[in-house]
């Protein structure tokens, strides 16, 4: 678990935590945001129960680990609308999290109804998610993409070349998420490096097939994966740290930012998760890749999460303009 004690929570709420970890196999990190969203939202309801200021140093010093079911079982819906006006009103929460919020209270209301069998009806079940602005994904060309791996093998002073360029190199080709491609164990790749296996949301296993730019990269560092020094450390990772341990999410996203940064490109604000966008825009759009082909390397678990990659390129709707029969008709004060 994160920073969040359970020893903080209510005892219902640590039994939801127990029930999605092992139950349900769902990931820390994913446990670690509704114990999060949970404990705000109840540290929300016992301050107007018992007339404490929002935002207050009482607030913040609010004790819940001793609110019993009888507390969270009359949690009412008008307490939850109550609290969804507090987050955009005080906290000015965006819809995408206000509908993580949302979901924590649902899921957790869920288990109290039908696992536990505390209430009868979820008081959260009914409540609409936030409308969300439809943003285009941000994405790198090719030659921004070609500018970043130059950048890698440019840098002279990094004793870590190969193991960057061959993250860099996977998240550029396969679009793995960046839990994905950290959580890659050495077992997982097969011997020929034609393919690997990620675990993706939801704890959900997919292979990932790998091409010669990836065969490559991970044919370059490999060796040094290998080396002695990395086999008595006893982990299984494909990518160590200079701590020789698993490398984590920080540490990717901070190498990725460097290297952005030396490639001059850091003043788009790319992430990890752009060159996920990257690889599925480019294999959209100039690999010609069918959506739902898309849909299973990207392992979304709904076609129309992927479909947002239909809309990226703006080539299609240039061309469509081209071909309008008035395309070519100039005034004729022109010709004057």
């Amino acid at each position: 678990m994160s920073s969040i004690t359970l020893e903080s929570l209510p005892q219902l709420v640590r039994d939801f935590a127990a029930y999605k970890l092992t139950i349900q196999a769902c990931s820390s990190k994913t446990v670690d945001e509704y114990l999060s969203d949970l404990r705000l939202f109840f540290k929300y309801v016992y301050a107007t129960r018992n007339r404490i200021a929002i935002p207050s140093e009482f607030f913040d010093k609010i004790d819940i680990s001793r609110l019993d079911n009888d507390f969270i079982c009359q949690v009412t819906t008008g307490e939850i609308y109550d609290f969804f006006i507090y987050l955009t009103n005080e906290r000015r929460n965006g819809a995408s999290s206000k509908s993580r919020k949302l979901s924590a209270l649902k899921t957790f209301y869920k288990f109290v109804c039908q696992k536990r069998h505390l209430m009868e009806k979820n008081p959260a079940i009914d409540m609409e998610a936030p409308k969300k602005r439809q943003s285009l994904p941000k994405f790198l060309s090719v030659e921004e993409s070609l500018a970043l791996l130059d950048a890698i093998e440019s840098d002279t002073e990094s004793k870590f070349k190969e193991r960057d360029y061959a993250i860099v190199t996977l998240f550029l080709n396969c679009g793995m998420r960046l839990s994905e491609l950290c959580g890659i164990s050495l077992s997982d790749l097969d011997r020929e490096l034609r393919s690997l296996r990620v675990i993706g949301k939801g704890n959900k296993e997919r292979i990932v097939y790998l091409n010669e730019a990836c065969r490559d990269a991970l044919n370059r560092y490999l060796p040094i994966r290998r080396d002695e020094k990395y086999k008595r450390i006893g982990t299984n990772a494909l990518f160590i740290s200079k701590q020789y341990k698993r490398i984590s999410n920080k540490t990717v996203q901070w190498l990725v930012y460097k290297y952005l940064s030396l490639a001059g490109l850091d003043y788009k604000h790319y992430s990890t998760h752009k060159l996920r966008h990257t690889a599925a825009t480019l294999m959209y759009q100039t690999g010609k890749v069918d959506v739902r082909v898309l849909k299973e390397i990207l392992g979304h678990e709904q076609l129309n999460t992927t479909q947002i990659y239909t809309h990226v390129s703006n080539k299609g709707m240039q061309d469509a303009m081209d071909q309008n029969p008035l395309a070519g008709v100039k005034s004729k004060k022109n010709d004057a």
